[in-house]
């Protein structure tokens, strides 16, 4: 009995040490977002700002056409999350439902893919994209969604499509139904729960991605909020005032979205199983 509760709270020591590491950085930027620049860095660190400086967010997001980045990254990142769940949902469906020779060992090669760093195609993406003309365009970071999505996204959805009784295949080829009919009307609407987490990986993945734009992107009319942040470093200072503040800005979206899908994403991976 003793060994379990040491056990136990030695569990609970280590889940307070990791919330303190991982909370300790959002925490130190909402402080400074409220701060004076010249509280910022002090030492000791002041952890309450005297006084708070609300205004910091109103000259953060109007100094800069935030508007048009929030607009730039708001339609990127709602066509990347509609293009990623139905090209990765179909693709899972075709890996986990079709019975199709060679599927396995597309699915094996497909996974190997995976061991590829980003570097590694960087390159030859980009001079893909610059000699089919779209280089300064949004096509580069939407196109590749309606191509599979992200081959963890096709893995996610297939082990969760295997979970699913084939009873409701079988039930549906009787009555006449055709493998998109069967997709449609009973694989995709079973999936909700894996589908809301591959919608919400999406969402985070697109709203912070900052290399994507950085590479394909020139015009700072096209610039997304990840791009318009970097802006307020400047070669030999930095607004750090300003940039907590907007970087706060930029973050409360991502906040919102996890606490409103928090439920399906732990019931997502929770049900998403290994079988296979």
């Amino acid at each position: 009995m003793r060994t379990s509760r040491t056990a136990l709270t030695f569990g609970y020591a280590m889940l307070i040490l990791i919330t303190v590491l991982f909370i300790g950085p959002f925490l130190w930027l909402i402080r400074s977002s409220l701060m004076d620049l010249s509280q910022i860095f002090t030492m000791p660190p002041e952890w309450i700002p005297r006084p708070f400086r609300w205004d910091n967010f109103g000259r953060a997001l109007t100094v800069l056409p935030f508007g048009t980045y929030f607009m730039n990254t708001f339609i990127i990142t709602i066509s990347v999350i509609v293009g990623t769940v139905l090209s990765s949902s179909v693709a899972a469906f075709g890996f986990a439902r079709i019975d199709w020779p060679g599927r396995n060992l597309v699915f094996a090669i497909l996974m190997s893919a995976m061991m590829l760093p980003g570097a590694v195609t960087l390159i030859p993406s980009f001079l893909g994209w610059q000699a089919l003309g779209f280089y300064d365009t949004f096509y580069p970071l939407i196109v590749p969604a309606y191509f599979g999505g992200g081959i963890f996204n096709i893995f996610l959805l297939r082990q969760f499509y295997l979970t699913i009784p084939r009873d409701f295949d079988e039930a549906a080829f009787v009555d006449g139904a055709s493998y998109f009919q069967i997709y449609r009307s009973i694989i995709f609407p079973l999936s909700r729960s894996a589908i809301i987490v591959v919608a919400l990986f999406c969402f985070l993945a697109s709203w912070n991605d900052f290399m994507g734009p950085l590479i394909y992107l020139k015009s700072e009319n096209l610039y997304t909020l990840a791009l318009g942040l970097q802006m307020f470093q400047g070669t030999y200072t930095a607004q750090w005032d300003l940039l907590m503040a907007a970087s706060a800005a930029v973050v409360l979206p991502c906040v919102v979205v996890f606490l409103i899908g928090q439920k399906y994403f732990l019931e997502g991976i929770t049900l998403t199983g290994l079988k296979g």
